[in-house]
């Protein structure tokens, strides 16, 4: 390829076959709709693309996944090799890195939920430590859950991983309680917090240290709020620069990372009244206070859908605004990605407020793009939820406050506006080519309901315009498009709209503009109404009288030299 980012489309003929080159292309839509193409016609089990970027400095791609359709891959047995053979974690200093906190939170996410805790802190408070001891049964429980999966990865008897573990896990509480009794962990109303993180600077177990007076700093702080509240405080009392300031802040985002990862922490932080969707709102005008201030300026209306966040939530935003805690704003971020992509909806009771949030969180997430997250990832997250909304489900509960078929049209084509990827935008596209082309929708745009006949071409104009804007294929657009076009034909011939007009003794400058602005699309859709006054309009110009009246008063043809260009009569 001689760009630096193009995309390979690989396949798999069979399930149990390997991936092999199918083509590369720079066109991203090109390379999605051949791989849909190729499952599809069954010409193979599997298709991916990947999205290469060209890294200017190593000259190596960087590999993404932006599509993976069909059977699944064939497990094969794993050979492990020596050097990655025993266990994970050989010393207490192994359970401190993330990835083992995150593991530990989920085998002891029971316990450590009744206890209002999270891992970070268990790791660092020794009563805690001796509580979890003297449970025996859950600590047990949990080892096995961590002994079995990983004698699977490495190849070692499960028997041997749990000894393993047991002696470990016993070192480590040994540890813990060890610096307990040596008052390794200071208790800050004795003590400035500042002042102990410069007399750490320097020493070995400084993070330790550091880890265990901010735990301990929680102790009895119930609620994800109130902890949140305490940990902003600690914040304030910090250093304000140097190695001292950042071994307190690391200390204090680790557990704000952990305690944000609990649903019912972060629903206790932004208000239970909030429904998934507007948590999600609330969560990115936390972590980017500054690009949702600035979407909000340049649309108010945002301001609807997006929640307010104040106290503890309100003073982290200000810090994170501030270029603090980047590690937990990337968190966050992900996180509203992950709930994106999941089956979860978003406002389960308004199917028409979840597109109105799904919206608002394209354009906030998007506007974070660079910082927080890849534009790659933003769209994968959207382009799965999108999945959701073209389901029978949604769209039966999408459309069922609809009053009338005109109505149904009118949201499946803001559905359709508001739906991204190929596939998602096709089958949107075939509930709203249904809709308008049901039996329904011709019979009640014919019959009397209110409405002129001129009107209705005029709304039919409308959903045309917006159906264009859309972004549909241009197949599934001309298809839509046609069918409306057709139905206004209809309504056009019975009303006769066409040659009343040109019948009627009003003015011709009058006349002329009436038609051309039908012709134009303008008041009634493209079709057969637009080509019949487009009919009109040229035998009302070459008419000997009206040519001479014309030509009489050529300033009367300037107002209309655009819709001429517009009905395609002029260049």
């Amino acid at each position: 390829m001689a760009g630096p980012v193009h995309y390979e489309v690989y396949i798999r003929k069979t399930a149990p076959a390997p991936w092999s080159l199918q083509m590369a292309t720079e066109d991203r839509a090109n390379a999605i709709q051949t791989a849909e193409e190729l499952l599809a016609d069954n010409r193979a089990a599997a298709v991916r693309v990947t999205k290469e970027t060209l890294d200017p400095d190593t000259m190596a791609f960087n590999s993404v996944t932006v599509l993976t359709r069909g059977a699944p891959e064939v497990q094969r047995k794993r050979v492990v090799p020596d050097d990655q053979a025993g266990p994970r974690c050989g010393s207490p200093q192994d359970l401190y890195t993330p990835v083992a906190r995150e593991l530990i939170g989920r085998v002891l996410e029971d316990w450590l939920n009744r206890h209002g805790v999270t891992a970070f802190e268990l790791l660092h408070r020794p009563d805690l430590a001796e509580q979890l001891e003297a449970s025996g049964v859950e600590l047990q429980h949990a080892i096995q859950k961590v002994a079995v999966p990983e004698s699977q990865a490495v190849g070692q008897p499960v028997h041997d991983l749990v000894r393993h573990y047991q002696k470990l896990t016993e070192r480590t509480i040994e540890r813990l309680l060890f610096a307990g009794r040596k008052n390794q962990f200071p208790d800050l109303g004795d003590h400035s917090l500042a002042d102990l993180a410069h007399r750490l600077t320097g020493q070995p177990d400084r993070a330790f240290i550091m880890g265990g007076i901010v735990s301990g700093a929680l102790k009895g702080v119930r609620g994800g709020r109130a902890r949140l509240d305490r940990l902003m405080d600690l914040a304030e009392r910090a250093p304000m620069e140097g190695p001292p300031h950042a071994m307190v802040m690391v200390a204090i985002e680790q557990v704000m990372c952990e305690l944000f990862a609990a649903r019912t922490n972060l629903a206790d932080v932004l208000g239970p009244a909030l429904d998934q969707g507007a948590s999600l709102a609330a969560v990115v005008r936390m972590v980017a206070p500054r690009e949702v201030a600035a979407l909000i300026n340049q649309d108010s209306r945002l301001a609807l859908q997006v929640p307010i966040v104040d106290g503890p939530a309100a003073r982290l935003g200000e810090r994170v605004a501030a270029g603090q805690f980047p590690l937990l704003s990337a968190s966050l971020a992900r996180m509203v990605v992950r709930e994106l992509m999941s089956p979860r909806r978003l406002r389960p009771n308004d199917a028409g407020g979840e597109i109105d949030i799904l919206r608002t969180l394209a354009m906030t997430l998007t506007a974070t793009a660079g910082r927080l997250l890849t534009l790659e990832e933003v769209q994968s997250a959207f382009n799965e939820r999108s999945k959701a909304l073209v389901t029978a489900d949604f769209v039966a509960a999408y459309v069922k406050s609809c009053t009338t078929v005109l109505g149904e049209a009118e949201a499946l084509t803001r559905l359709c506006e508001n739906v991204t990827g190929l596939a998602n935008k096709r089958a949107a596209a075939r509930w709203l080519s249904a809709c308008v082309g049901s039996l329904r929708f011709e019979g009640e745009m014919r019959a009397a309901s209110g409405q002129t006949a001129a009107q209705k071409l005029g709304v039919l104009a409308g959903l045309g315009r917006a159906v264009r804007g859309c972004g549909l294929s241009e197949r599934d657009e001309a298809d839509i498009i046609t069918t409306i076009g057709l139905v206004g034909g209809t309504v056009e011939v019975e009303a006769k709209i066409t040659a009343m007009l040109a019948r009627s003794p009003a003015p011709l400058q009058q006349k002329l503009s009436v038609l051309l602005r039908m012709a134009a699309g303008e008041t009634a859709p493209p079709g057969p109404a637009a080509d019949r006054a487009r009919v009109e309009a040229v035998k009302l110009f070459r008419a000997p009288s009206n040519r001479a009246t014309l030509a009489a008063a050529p300033e009367t043809l300037a107002p209309l030299k655009g819709l001429m260009k517009a009905a395609g009569l002029a260049a």
